[in-house]
């Protein structure tokens, strides 16, 4: 199949269809002044527009720069395929309000440019945004506290992390490995966390196994997993015979 013919976006063809919006609103356009690529007066109002072909560092810079001189400071970019709303683009949207600047893309079709204005450059409250994620951060508070030690290293990618809830997971492997087939009750008593029973119903890792009614298992599923991280292993197997000290525990677990 031969490859369809893509029509390549150039930065000089967004300063038309920018140029032509931001005149019908009454603004004085003047195209490379002072190196800015698209400027707008009305009255003592200057607005700088920085022109590019893709969302990267140099735009950014570049509008960052237009700030010291200019009232307001827009980027424009040609519109993403479909305006599809992914995860790319939303992270976008957020550098550009955190620095203060506005969005305008730009449609090419056979129908002529479409400008669209997504946001304008206001002024960003950081309390307020903290504020407004207020759960955000009492998670990654609580997952940080939570955590029993060191088993990820930072900046990691496609390796399994080790969050509390696995930490959970790999305390109940850790009983069962030990022990054999326990109930949660069996489980909590050699320091297991007060949500076993979710844990082993909701089977996350797919690791348990009920081998009658309310009595677990584990299977082999679990194996590759703890034998990855044998520290955190060690850990559990240590805080389980913590626990067997206690009397509660000897008389509720069948060694």
């Amino acid at each position: 199949m031969p490859k369809k013919n893509t029509v390549r976006i150039h930065e000089t063809d967004l300063y038309k269809p920018v140029r032509e919006y931001l005149e019908g609103l009454g603004y004085n356009v003047q195209g490379e002044v002072k190196g800015c690529d698209l400027t707008a007066i009305m009255g003592e109002e200057l607005v700088v527009v920085e022109l590019k072909t893709s969302f990267n560092l140099k735009l950014l810079s570049q509008a960052v720069k237009r700030q010291r001189a200019a009232d307001s400071v827009y980027v424009a970019i040609p519109r993403p395929k479909g305006r599809a709303r992914t995860a790319g683009w939303r992270d976008m949207c957020m550098l550009l309000r955190r620095l203060e600047l506005g969005l305008i893309t730009v449609a090419m079709g056979r129908d002529g440019e479409q400008v669209e204005v997504h946001f304008h450059p206001n002024t960003f409250d950081r309390i307020k945004s903290i504020r407004s994620s207020k759960n955000i951060r009492h998670n990654i508070i609580r997952e940080a506290a939570s955590r029993s030690g060191h088993y990820n290293t930072g900046g990691s990618n496609k390796k399994k992390l080790v969050t509390v809830y696995r930490e959970r997971a790999v305390h109940v492997a850790c009983c069962l490995m030990k022990f054999g087939p326990l109930s949660p009750s069996q489980i909590k008593t050699l320091g297991a966390s007060p949500k076993t029973s979710n844990i082993l119903q909701d089977n996350h890792y797919g690791w348990f196994t009920r081998v009658s009614r309310g009595v677990y298992e584990l299977n082999d599923s679990a194996k590759e997993f703890m034998d990855g991280y044998p520290e955190l292993v060690e850990h559990y197997l240590a805080v389980i015979e913590d626990s067997c000290k206690d009397k509660n525990a000897e008389n509720n677990v069948s060694y």
